[in-house]
């Protein structure tokens, strides 16, 4: 498999796993995360794919995306684009690389829904899993454009 297939296989079963219902017995909170973490996860593993695809021509020795996004990673063209678009606040990029600090620490990314029926209601925020299913369609989007670019060299 190559990494092109790769990256997309990744996406793919990222998005699947995000899909999947958590059911409603006792054990669906918990498995909702664990599905949404492990979606995370995945999503990781299709960055640094994605990463290794896009440089395959420079042959660099590290594929990890913290090495490659930094400030002073390798001077690529298609990584100061990468590295453009973690910058922009509402990318999917941006957004991965925060949930992916989020799923490394302690804490981790995915968080129990609150029913306390004492609280009121603000705002009906959008859940991880629907915030992972539209972050993965517009990675896919920005991945199409990015393979032109790569292609090009």
């Amino acid at each position: 498999m190559n990494a092109r297939a790769r990256t997309n296989q990744l996406l793919y079963q990222a998005e699947l796993l995000a899909m999947l219902p958590a059911g409603d017995d006792e054990h669906a909170p918990a498995r909702q995360m664990a599905l949404e973490e492990s979606a995370l996860a995945l999503f990781e593993l299709a960055l640094e794919s994605l990463l290794r695809e896009v440089t395959e021509h420079a042959r660099l020795p590290e594929h990890r995306w913290s090495v490659l996004l930094a400030q002073d990673g390798p001077a690529l063209a298609e990584l100061q684009r990468l590295r453009d678009l973690a910058a922009q606040p509402e990318s999917w990029l941006n957004w991965l690389l925060v949930q992916l600090e989020r799923l490394h620490s302690d804490d981790g990314a995915a968080r129990r829904t609150a029913h306390n029926p004492a609280m009121i209601a603000v705002g009906n925020p959008t859940s991880l899993r629907q915030q992972l299913l539209d972050k993965l369609q517009a990675a896919k989007a920005e991945i199409g454009a990015l393979r032109e670019t790569s292609l090009e060299w």
